[in-house]
Protein backbone atom coordinates (compact mmCIF):
# COMPACT_ATOMS: atom_id res chain seq x y z
CA UNK A 1 0.00 0.00 0.00
CA UNK A 2 1.29 3.51 -1.30
CA UNK A 3 0.48 6.95 -0.82
CA UNK A 4 0.46 9.74 -3.32
CA UNK A 5 0.43 13.45 -2.42
CA UNK A 6 -1.79 15.60 -3.74
CA UNK A 7 -0.63 18.97 -2.11
CA UNK A 8 1.83 19.96 -0.15
CA UNK A 9 3.62 23.01 0.95
CA UNK A 10 5.64 24.51 4.63
CA UNK A 11 1.95 24.53 5.88
CA UNK A 12 -0.08 21.50 5.08
CA UNK A 13 -0.16 18.38 3.21
CA UNK A 14 -2.85 16.66 1.71
CA UNK A 15 -2.56 12.74 0.72
CA UNK A 16 -5.03 10.48 -0.78
CA UNK A 17 -6.16 7.67 1.54
CA UNK A 18 -6.76 4.32 0.61
CA UNK A 19 -9.30 2.35 1.59
CA UNK A 20 -8.74 0.08 4.80
CA UNK A 21 -5.85 2.48 5.91
CA UNK A 22 -6.48 3.95 9.15
CA UNK A 23 -5.35 7.68 9.74
CA UNK A 24 -4.05 7.24 13.46
CA UNK A 25 -2.89 4.45 15.92
CA UNK A 26 -6.32 3.15 17.37
CA UNK A 27 -8.12 0.35 19.79
CA UNK A 28 -10.22 -0.90 16.75
CA UNK A 29 -7.11 -2.88 15.64
CA UNK A 30 -4.49 -2.78 18.00
CA UNK A 31 -2.15 -5.33 15.59
CA UNK A 32 -2.43 -3.03 12.90
CA UNK A 33 1.13 -1.53 11.99
CA UNK A 34 0.31 0.96 9.04
CA UNK A 35 -1.22 4.42 9.91
CA UNK A 36 -1.49 7.19 7.68
CA UNK A 37 0.14 9.76 9.97
CA UNK A 38 3.40 7.59 9.97
CA UNK A 39 3.19 7.08 6.47
CA UNK A 40 2.67 10.12 5.64
CA UNK A 41 5.87 11.44 7.99
CA UNK A 42 7.87 9.10 6.31
CA UNK A 43 7.57 10.17 3.22
CA UNK A 44 7.50 13.92 3.69
CA UNK A 45 10.18 13.44 6.04
CA UNK A 46 8.23 16.18 8.52
CA UNK A 47 6.15 15.30 11.60
CA UNK A 48 2.43 15.65 10.79
CA UNK A 49 -0.88 16.81 12.28
CA UNK A 50 -4.44 15.24 12.38
CA UNK A 51 -7.29 18.03 11.75
CA UNK A 52 -10.29 16.08 10.50
CA UNK A 53 -10.74 11.82 10.21
CA UNK A 54 -11.61 9.19 7.24
CA UNK A 55 -12.92 6.44 8.41
CA UNK A 56 -10.80 3.61 8.25
CA UNK A 57 -12.39 1.99 5.13
CA UNK A 58 -13.26 5.00 3.56
CA UNK A 59 -10.74 6.80 0.99
CA UNK A 60 -9.88 9.89 -0.37
CA UNK A 61 -8.34 13.67 0.55
CA UNK A 62 -6.98 13.10 3.99
CA UNK A 63 -5.39 16.79 5.03
CA UNK A 64 -2.32 17.09 7.42
CA UNK A 65 -1.09 20.08 8.97
CA UNK A 66 2.57 20.45 9.46
CA UNK A 67 2.73 22.47 12.31
CA UNK A 68 0.86 22.95 15.79
CA UNK A 69 -0.15 26.75 14.71
CA UNK A 70 -1.55 25.68 11.63
CA UNK A 71 -3.47 22.63 12.70
CA UNK A 72 -5.64 24.58 15.39
CA UNK A 73 -6.39 26.69 12.66
CA UNK A 74 -7.22 24.28 10.16
CA UNK A 75 -9.47 22.20 13.23
CA UNK A 76 -10.96 25.25 13.83
CA UNK A 77 -12.52 25.43 10.38
CA UNK A 78 -13.38 21.75 10.59
CA UNK A 79 -15.12 22.32 13.95
CA UNK A 80 -16.79 25.50 12.46
CA UNK A 81 -18.09 23.69 9.53
CA UNK A 82 -15.81 25.97 6.79
CA UNK A 83 -14.53 23.67 4.79
CA UNK A 84 -16.42 22.05 1.79
CA UNK A 85 -16.29 18.24 1.53
CA UNK A 86 -17.66 16.07 -0.98
CA UNK A 87 -18.09 12.22 -1.19
CA UNK A 88 -18.83 10.07 -3.99
CA UNK A 89 -20.80 6.43 -3.19
CA UNK A 90 -22.50 3.68 -4.70
CA UNK A 91 -25.40 2.55 -3.13
CA UNK A 92 -28.28 0.35 -3.62
CA UNK A 93 -31.53 1.44 -4.99
CA UNK A 94 -32.11 4.21 -7.09
CA UNK A 95 -31.83 7.23 -5.01
CA UNK A 96 -33.72 10.34 -5.17
CA UNK A 97 -32.17 12.91 -7.72
CA UNK A 98 -31.87 15.51 -5.40
CA UNK A 99 -32.46 14.89 -1.28
CA UNK A 100 -31.56 17.22 1.83
CA UNK A 101 -31.45 14.90 4.69
CA UNK A 102 -31.88 15.97 7.84
CA UNK A 103 -31.53 13.90 10.21
CA UNK A 104 -30.17 13.84 13.73
CA UNK A 105 -28.48 11.36 15.08
CA UNK A 106 -27.61 9.98 18.37
CA UNK A 107 -23.82 8.92 19.20
CA UNK A 108 -22.46 5.74 18.03
CA UNK A 109 -19.97 4.73 20.69
CA UNK A 110 -17.18 2.46 20.49
CA UNK A 111 -17.17 -0.42 23.55
CA UNK A 112 -13.56 0.55 23.74
CA UNK A 113 -12.24 3.75 22.99
CA UNK A 114 -15.92 5.64 24.38
CA UNK A 115 -16.32 3.36 27.60
CA UNK A 116 -16.32 7.06 29.34
CA UNK A 117 -18.75 8.47 27.02
CA UNK A 118 -22.40 9.29 28.20
CA UNK A 119 -24.61 6.81 26.19
CA UNK A 120 -27.77 9.20 27.17
CA UNK A 121 -26.54 11.71 25.25
CA UNK A 122 -29.20 12.94 22.86
CA UNK A 123 -29.28 13.01 19.41
CA UNK A 124 -27.21 15.37 17.44
CA UNK A 125 -28.55 17.64 14.60
CA UNK A 126 -27.49 16.17 11.04
CA UNK A 127 -27.44 17.55 7.50
CA UNK A 128 -25.91 15.72 4.18
CA UNK A 129 -27.07 16.87 0.63
CA UNK A 130 -27.34 14.34 -1.97
CA UNK A 131 -27.85 14.49 -5.50
CA UNK A 132 -28.01 11.49 -7.98
CA UNK A 133 -25.53 11.22 -10.86
CA UNK A 134 -25.70 7.66 -12.63
CA UNK A 135 -28.01 4.18 -12.36
CA UNK A 136 -27.27 1.07 -13.41
CA UNK A 137 -30.05 -2.25 -13.06
CA UNK A 138 -27.86 -5.26 -13.19
CA UNK A 139 -30.31 -8.35 -14.30
CA UNK A 140 -28.94 -10.70 -11.57
CA UNK A 141 -31.95 -10.97 -8.51
CA UNK A 142 -30.25 -9.96 -4.96
CA UNK A 143 -33.86 -9.71 -3.42
CA UNK A 144 -36.36 -12.62 -4.02
CA UNK A 145 -38.37 -9.78 -4.76
CA UNK A 146 -37.15 -8.31 -7.53
CA UNK A 147 -36.11 -9.94 -10.47
CA UNK A 148 -32.92 -7.30 -11.33
CA UNK A 149 -30.98 -5.36 -9.01
CA UNK A 150 -30.42 -1.74 -9.22
CA UNK A 151 -27.72 1.10 -7.79
CA UNK A 152 -27.11 4.81 -8.18
CA UNK A 153 -23.93 6.66 -7.77
CA UNK A 154 -24.48 9.98 -5.63
CA UNK A 155 -22.62 12.93 -4.83
CA UNK A 156 -22.87 13.93 -1.10
CA UNK A 157 -21.86 16.95 1.28
CA UNK A 158 -21.98 16.64 4.37
CA UNK A 159 -23.20 19.74 6.39
CA UNK A 160 -22.36 18.06 9.49
CA UNK A 161 -19.46 16.16 10.71
CA UNK A 162 -21.38 13.54 12.65
CA UNK A 163 -19.56 9.92 13.29
CA UNK A 164 -20.28 7.69 10.20
CA UNK A 165 -22.94 10.70 8.85
CA UNK A 166 -23.02 9.18 5.52
CA UNK A 167 -23.43 5.82 6.21
CA UNK A 168 -26.67 6.35 8.95
CA UNK A 169 -27.75 8.82 6.55
CA UNK A 170 -27.71 6.70 3.40
CA UNK A 171 -29.17 3.42 5.45
CA UNK A 172 -31.99 5.65 7.07
CA UNK A 173 -33.50 6.77 3.59
CA UNK A 174 -33.10 3.09 2.35
CA UNK A 175 -30.06 4.08 0.36
CA UNK A 176 -27.28 1.82 2.35
CA UNK A 177 -23.89 2.06 1.14
CA UNK A 178 -22.38 -0.63 -1.30
CA UNK A 179 -20.20 -2.51 0.78
CA UNK A 180 -21.24 -1.02 4.50
CA UNK A 181 -20.59 -3.93 6.80
CA UNK A 182 -22.28 -2.21 9.75
CA UNK A 183 -25.14 -0.15 8.11
CA UNK A 184 -25.33 -1.66 4.94
CA UNK A 185 -27.10 -4.71 2.96
CA UNK A 186 -25.27 -7.86 3.69
CA UNK A 187 -26.70 -9.77 0.10
CA UNK A 188 -25.86 -6.60 -2.11
CA UNK A 189 -22.37 -6.41 -0.49
CA UNK A 190 -22.12 -10.31 -0.99
CA UNK A 191 -22.93 -9.78 -4.79
CA UNK A 192 -20.46 -7.53 -5.50
CA UNK A 193 -17.89 -8.98 -3.35
CA UNK A 194 -18.52 -12.12 -5.34
CA UNK A 195 -19.09 -10.95 -9.13
CA UNK A 196 -17.17 -7.86 -8.72
CA UNK A 197 -14.45 -8.59 -6.29
CA UNK A 198 -15.14 -5.44 -4.55
CA UNK A 199 -14.11 -5.87 -1.12
CA UNK A 200 -14.60 -2.49 0.18
CA UNK A 201 -16.73 0.50 0.85
CA UNK A 202 -17.59 2.10 -1.50
CA UNK A 203 -17.54 5.81 -0.26
CA UNK A 204 -15.11 8.43 -1.20
CA UNK A 205 -13.75 11.69 0.03
CA UNK A 206 -13.21 13.06 -3.69
CA UNK A 207 -12.85 16.76 -2.86
CA UNK A 208 -12.22 18.95 -0.37
CA UNK A 209 -12.15 22.67 -0.33
CA UNK A 210 -10.73 24.64 2.37
CA UNK A 211 -9.41 28.57 3.37
CA UNK A 212 -5.46 28.23 3.50
CA UNK A 213 -4.80 28.69 7.16
CA UNK A 214 -1.90 31.16 6.00
CA UNK A 215 -2.42 32.76 2.96
CA UNK A 216 -5.94 32.64 2.49
CA UNK A 217 -6.70 31.38 -1.02
CA UNK A 218 -9.56 28.42 -1.36
CA UNK A 219 -7.72 25.59 -2.37
CA UNK A 220 -9.35 22.55 -3.68
CA UNK A 221 -8.26 19.29 -3.51
CA UNK A 222 -8.76 16.39 -5.19
CA UNK A 223 -8.39 12.76 -5.98
CA UNK A 224 -8.79 11.06 -9.19
CA UNK A 225 -10.99 7.06 -9.29
CA UNK A 226 -8.98 4.54 -7.63
CA UNK A 227 -9.13 1.08 -9.50
CA UNK A 228 -11.95 -0.20 -7.95
CA UNK A 229 -13.85 2.85 -8.92
CA UNK A 230 -12.44 2.67 -12.41
CA UNK A 231 -13.43 -1.10 -12.84
CA UNK A 232 -17.18 -0.67 -11.67
CA UNK A 233 -17.34 2.53 -14.15
CA UNK A 234 -15.94 0.28 -17.02
CA UNK A 235 -18.45 -2.28 -16.30
CA UNK A 236 -21.56 -0.30 -15.79
CA UNK A 237 -20.71 1.64 -18.56
CA UNK A 238 -20.33 4.68 -16.59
Amino acid sequence: MSLRVLYQDQYLVAIDKPAGLLVHRSWLDKHETRFAMQMTRDLIGKHVYPVHRLDRPTSGVLLFALDPVTARRLSEDFALHRVQKEYLALVRGWAPEQLYIDYPLKEELDKIADVFADPDKPAQSAQTWLQRLQTIELPHAVSPRHPSSRYSLVRLLPHTGRKHQLRRHLAHISHPIVGDTTHGDGRHNRFFRELFDCQRLMLSNSRLTVRHPVHGFSLCLEVALDQQWKQLFEQFGW
